[in-house]
């Protein structure tokens, strides 16, 4: 199939599509580096809203739902008017939290989009949906060009691909690794999938694998069971809020 690696997409694109897109944002309140860090205030808002405002600014998709396992999460959202389901507490990764909205809603492609990204903006939302277009693809996400400070950093997951855009490893390690000092492209992988539900019904059919376990990454349980995925490249870096400073990161970013 054609490359995807350097896929973008434009809002005319995805809106032309016969795609029925559902996204879903897994969000749970226990976080263990940043306690409670889905109703952290970021800004003056929640992360959480600033995800799903983010989110449902893509006019590409039919649904955005916010998936939770907490009370007061859906509380947040009940008075926020975002749409949320209750989901199972006993769900290891977002993963498993998406596939369960996917046994309740129909749809085409279910879009996951980790609860702390909130740089989310459309664009995100549209290059994924146009690398799950393409013919054959059961999983998809995205990379972009990795800045200094997230090469050699272990809470940015680095991602490297073939020549058609298919992931070959996620690591937390700098890959490739510079031997010579050629000074390779590193490029970070973003918290944003997308997958065909009979790709979502064997992931939750398959034991945690080794890599994954090793890496704590989900996405390699697809790889060490044969599963392709595509990685479309995107120019809008997000920073995945774990830690205080994080926060730090984002606030003085949204100030700019």
């Amino acid at each position: 199939m054609n490359g995807v690696s350097n896929s973008t997409a434009t809002s005319e694109t995805c809106e032309t599509g016969r795609m029925k897109v559902i996204a879903v944002i897994p969000a749970r309140l226990a976080s263990t580096r940043l306690p409670r860090k889905m109703l952290r205030e970021i800004g003056g808002v929640p992360l959480l809203a600033w995800v799903y405002q983010g989110v449902r600014r893509c006019s590409a998709l039919d649904q955005v739902v916010v998936a939770t396992d907490s009370e007061e999460i859906m509380r947040f959202c009940e008075q926020q008017g975002f749409a949320a389901r209750m989901t199972s507490a006993a769900h290891r990764s977002g993963t498993e939290r998406v596939h369960e909205i996917s046994t309740a809603i129909p749809a085409d492609v279910y879009l996951n989009v980790q609860g702390d990204e909130p740089l989310t903006r459309p664009e995100h939302i549209e290059s994924l949906i146009a690398v799950m277009q393409s013919t054959g693809v059961e999983v998809g996400t995205l990379k972009t060009a990795a800045a200094d400070v997230d090469v050699n950093n272990p809470s940015a997951v680095k991602v490297v691909t073939d020549a058609t855009g298919r992931a070959l490893y996620f690591s937390r390690a700098t890959i490739p690794h510079d031997r010579d000092g050629v000074r390779p492209r590193y490029y970070k992988h973003l918290g944003f999938y997308g997958y065909r539900k009979d790709a979502l019904d064997r992931f939750v059919r398959w034991p945690e694998s080794s890599l994954e376990r090793s890496e704590r990454l989900e996405q390699l349980r697809f790889l060490e069971n044969g599963v392709p995925i595509y990685v479309a490249e995107t120019p809008f870096d997000t920073i995945g809020v774990d830690t205080e400073e994080d926060v730090r990161r984002v606030e003085e970013i949204m100030r700019l």
